[in-house]
């Protein structure tokens, strides 16, 4: 996914309302504008502009079905997200290991504390990383 896309995507995902539309596009499937619009407290044609920013990002498109045009959720563009937040959070998780792994060497080179206590860390399994404690 190209960045310029990418930076459409998170761009219609940072207003809270395309946010909700998406997820009840993906929880209860195709939907109408009309459906869509009403649990929110503004216009349809309010609803039409946040799904208009959605189809530009191409996280949803519209179709032409007999007299109706439903909205449809394109998952790939999620998935296509996914992989790329997944490649950051691994990178981010590996500097973290790197980091408890110089911590521990630190604290082999200078000896625990009397109490044993190693601040926060102690409360840490063995090898788990505080991006695994921030994902539970």
């Amino acid at each position: 996914m190209s960045d310029d896309r990418l930076s459409r995507v998170f761009a219609a995902l940072a207003d809270p309302t395309r946010r909700d539309i998406v997820a009840r596009l993906a929880d209860g499937g195709d939907a109408t504008v009309g459906e869509l619009a009403e649990p929110y407290a503004v216009s349809v044609q309010a609803v039409s502009k946040h799904l208009k920013v959605l189809e530009d990002a191409g996280l949803v498109s519209r179709r032409k079905d007999a007299q109706r045009r439903p909205v449809h959720l394109e998952a790939d563009v999620l998935d296509l997200m996914t992989k790329w937040i997944e490649r950051y959070r691994r990178e981010a998780e590996d500097r973290f290991r790197r980091l408890d792994a110089v911590l521990e060497s630190l604290d082999d080179d200078r000896g625990d504390p009397p109490d044993g206590h190693v601040g926060d860390r102690a409360a840490r399994p063995a090898g788990a990383s505080p991006m695994e404690e921030t994902a539970s």
